[in-house]
């Protein structure tokens, strides 16, 4: 028996988490659910979105499943999956882009993974609020330091990358690679105008690929990367990037598959596994139960894949791709016509894969989502 903190999320978040919590459960793996909520609705009760209670469960069952958490723009509190990653050292972002067949999308075939730095960079939350008495010294230190000039009326964010962060990425990177039989790791930065912190990424990306003679390393800079994907995905394989890009090109990699509603994602780290959704919490949908809820289930294949649970692995991932293929039980935003008024409700999906899963599914025609990281 696994358990496993299970966090609904907001939004569209508890729709979605239940849908996947029946198809896990219709794997046949034994499964106790310790349910923690946080996210907007915590935060407006208890003044926290993300309760100690919540982190306390995931350090203790070291697996957790956890729905979109709605982050509000600009203002109110932090982004409550950035606090996660940090407070549990979740330094790897895992995110497969993988095709379906059936799936509305302009290319075929494509088969990426992204390996994003989770801890450091534009996210480590190190900011600096217009006008405060802290800006003020800051843009008063680098003017002294650097002979520049700040606006007096700017905001300032930091973009820490270290040697540690880095090598411990790179090498997340490549281990998976090997483990999964890739052939190419690629690292993606901006080291041509980022000297001092890119630059490092790519110093120690360098020295770290030169212990993996049986895996080809290059690098790219990240517009052209973007640019790349567009034009020649075949060409790429693992992508390693530090944090801020490699939120942006995994959304663009689940744009060549589909959409963000294909797209699902793992956190990991030495001890512990957060699985999730690439996708936000849509909070406009928020009870409409329309919601696409395949890429929280895939990452709960992935999340069943970490576990050792392979043959149940397969199985869901075999049911949810039959699916798809077949075109009948999707959503709206998987239909030409998102008015299509025979798209399916999120609890219809949930309801057609686990009939799949009581039959045998033969098709194995794509990739799978591992995690490179099973017990």
């Amino acid at each position: 028996m696994y358990t496993i903190t299970l966090i609904p999320g907001d939004g569209v978040g508890p729709e979605i988490s239940e849908a996947t919590r029946r198809v896990i459960e219709a794997t046949g793996v034994p499964v106790k659910w310790d349910i923690q909520e946080a996210g907007e609705d915590v935060y407006n009760k208890e003044g926290n979105p993300m309760p100690q209670r919540v982190i306390d469960s995931i350090k203790k069952n070291k697996v957790a499943i956890k729905g979109p958490v709605t982050t509000p723009v600009g203002t109110g509190f932090r982004s409550v999956n950035v606090t996660l990653r940090q407070a549990l050292d979740l330094y790897a972002c895992l995110r497969p882009c993988i095709s379906f067949k059936g799936a509305r999308t302009r290319y075929e075939n494509i088969d990426l993974v992204i390996v994003r730095e989770n801890t450091e960079d534009l996210y480590a939350g190190i900011e600096f609020q217009r006008d405060s008495e802290d800006t003020k010294k800051l843009i008063a230190f680098i003017k002294t330091a650097t002979k520049k000039e700040i606006r007096p009326d700017s905001g300032i964010s930091i973009k820490p990358i270290s040697v540690y962060g880095t090598e411990r990425i790179v090498k997340f990177a490549f281990e998976y690679a090997r483990k999964n039989k890739r052939k190419k790791v690629t690292a993606v930065h901006k080291a041509n105008i980022m000297k001092y912190s890119d630059g490092l990424f790519l110093e120690v990306a360098r020295k770290v690929a030169s212990n993996y003679s049986d895996i080809e390393f290059e690098d790219r800079i990240i517009d052209n990367m973007c640019m790349q994907l567009v034009q020649k995905p075949e060409l790429y394989d693992v992508m390693v990037l530090p944090n801020l890009y490699g939120d942006i090109v995994s959304d663009l990699a689940a744009g060549l598959i589909g959409g963000l509603g294909l797209a699902p994602g793992a956190n990991i780290g030495d001890k512990m596994a957060v699985f999730e959704p690439t996708h936000g919490s849509a909070p406009k949908y928020k009870g409409l139960n329309k919601m696409n809820p395949f890429a929280m289930m895939l990452s709960g294949v992935m999340m069943l894949r970490h576990l050792g649970e392979f043959s149940a692995a397969d199985r869901l991932e075999k049911a949810i791709a039959s699916i798809i293929e077949e075109g009948r039980y999707i959503t709206y935003d998987m239909k030409p016509n998102p008015d299509d008024p025979t798209a399916a409700k999120t609890f219809e999906v949930a309801d057609a894969v686990i009939q799949k899963l009581k039959v045998s599914v033969n098709s194995d025609s794509h990739r799978t989502l591992n995690t490179g990281t099973e017990h």
